[in-house]
């Protein structure tokens, strides 16, 4: 398969690269290996997006990014955000692909409040903007003859002539990325997809921990492939909990989004006491790795399997069913009426803040190669991300990187590097134990949480890696002599980015932001 532009993801961020390249006239692969074009972290992100306050400035929005990013906020890209972020917001997914963002009373767009920030300036489709924003992106890119959409394409690894060609010369020019070996799901063969531009737009990591809000794609495959391909990943340490999912038996960790604090809702002990004021100035309104912390420290000292939010002292009825109709039915579902009583909740993983080291412009250490969206690090989110950026930041830099592309093609179609790129040669040739391959997630997902969950220490984290590296060793060989599959890859690809994760905490002593050291 060859293709002008590869971009691996189809969330907001893959999505907006795609979109601003194909108007260009460049010939796009999107690749995604969900069943659906619309599987992804945006699809299930709830709150909503940043666009602009009444009163808002650039400067005011700069200000709450980087006092909930705890001073490890890179403020170029602070000020990129807030200076292009809402004309984009308005020029794409308002105007040109037109998301139904939810209106109010005088037919104007809806503007919410989350945590840590100092006004309403957050644009919302109900509860589920996520949702809206990504069915819009991908109906109306599927009618864009120069995007070709593939599904059920899982990608392997990422094509370098320094690690895939046969030619010994190969190993001397910088390193540079040629595409990627794909997996295609369905017919259990692998694609050699050769571009001159590779884009990864993989999205997050949060099923290496036991608990999380993200979807069951998100397996950290993005991060894992560039740490084989030898790019830098940073800031892989900030790993942030988002403080209020459901607790319920019968329920996966069901978000419950932070827009609901932002319209009342008071976080209470399973007592009805209010806790948070004696946290922090801002209470349950709070930076979220504050109140994660907040709340695991309730539950620890006294023992509770989960604390309250109570939206419904604060809010009519009526009016929580039409702002929260998804939350509402979701959590009525299992018994709980949100305007007659409280939600039980308890921190679940949502939102890697660290993630592949990139420019301004989406540019990775390797040539040729981009990375946006959640699997990249702009420094944007520092230590903790604000509520409502990252759907924001996907669109920015993924057209930001699109733009860099187009005005920069000629480097890319000058200097293709020489070497040959073999097919895929499969050495597999036993069948993956699905018992082996689920009982290597649990091992992976509750050394995670254990270990390198919400609170950390010297010990834990030592344990975690000696651990990570048995797991890690023993599925490499797994690997090796079996054949290839879905689960097994993404196995593989789990077990590599806990290993990062581990060993960046381990190197950080100073505890900042969702990083906490108790020791």
């Amino acid at each position: 398969m060859d293709t002008d532009v590869l971009i691996i993801g189809s969330g907001v961020a893959g999505c907006s690269a795609a979109l601003e390249l194909a108007k260009k006239g460049y010939q796009v692969t999107l690749v995604t290996k969900g069943e659906r074009p619309e599987e992804s972290n945006t699809y299930h992100a709830q709150g909503g997006i940043i666009y602009k306050g009444e009163k808002d400035n650039p400067e005011s929005l700069v200000k709450d990014i980087q006092a909930a990013g705890a001073g490890a906020t890179w403020p170029p890209a602070a000020q990129v955000l807030a200076q292009e972020g809402p004309k984009l917001v308005e020029e794409i997914l308002i105007k040109e692909i037109k998301v139904p963002f939810s209106l109010n009373e005088n037919g104007k767009l809806d503007l919410t409040e989350e945590a840590a920030h100092s006004m309403r300036r957050i644009i919302h489709s109900n509860d589920f903007t996520g949702k809206a924003i990504e069915v819009a992106f991908i109906k109306y890119i599927s009618q864009i003859p120069n995007i070709q959409i593939l599904t059920s394409h899982l990608a392997i690894d990422l094509i370098t002539p320094e690690h895939h060609s046969p030619d010994p010369l190969a190993v001397y020019p910088p390193t540079s990325c040629l595409g990627a070996y794909l997996f295609n799901v369905k017919e259990k063969r692998v694609v050699k997809a050769i571009a001159p531009v590779t884009i990864l737009a993989a999205g997050g990591l949060g099923q290496v921990y036991l608990h999380t809000t993200n979807p069951e794609g998100a397996t950290g495959d993005g991060f894992a492939m560039a740490y084989r391909a030898g790019t830098k990943l940073i800031n892989m340490e900030y790993i942030q909990f988002h403080p209020t999912t459901l607790f319920h038996k019968d329920a996966k960790r069901f978000l419950i989004s932070e827009s609901v604090r932002g319209e009342g809702a008071v976080l209470k002990t399973p007592e009805g006491k209010p806790f948070m004021d004696k946290y922090h100035p801002m209470g349950s309104l709070a930076p979220r790795d504050v109140v994660a912390r907040a709340i695991h420290e309730e539950m620890v000292e006294h023992g509770y399997k989960y604390v309250l939010l109570d939206l419904a002292s604060h809010m009519e009825g009526e009016a929580i069913k039409k702002r929260f109709p998804m939350i509402y039915e979701t959590c009525l579902q299992f018994g709980i009426d949100i305007t007659k009583e409280p939600i039980p909740v308890v921190p679940a993983v949502h939102f890697s803040c660290g993630g592949i080291k990139v420019d301004l412009w989406g540019r990775t250490g390797i040539h040729r190669l981009f990375a946006v969206g959640e699997v990249s690090c702009t420094g944007l989110h520092g230590a903790n991300r604000l509520a409502s950026t990252s759907l924001l930041e996907g669109l920015v830099w993924g057209v930001r990187a699109a733009r860099w592309i187009n005005q920069n093609w000629e480097d890319y179609t000058r200097d293709i590097p020489p070497y040959p790129i073999p097919e895929w040669i499969d050495t597999g040739v036993e069948e993956p134990d699905p018992a082996l391959i689920k009982q290597d997630w649990i091992t992976l997902r509750h050394i995670m949480w254990n270990y390198v969950g919400l609170v950390r220490t010297r010990k834990r984290l030592k344990r975690a890696i000696t651990d990570l590296r048995h797991l890690w060793r023993e599925v490499e060989e797994f690997y090796k002599n079996a054949k290839l599959n879905r689960g097994l890859l993404e196995l593989r690809n789990g077990i590599q980015t806990g290993l990062v994760i581990a060993r960046a905490a381990q190197r950080n002593k100073v505890s900042r932001g969702c990083h906490y050291r108790k020791d």
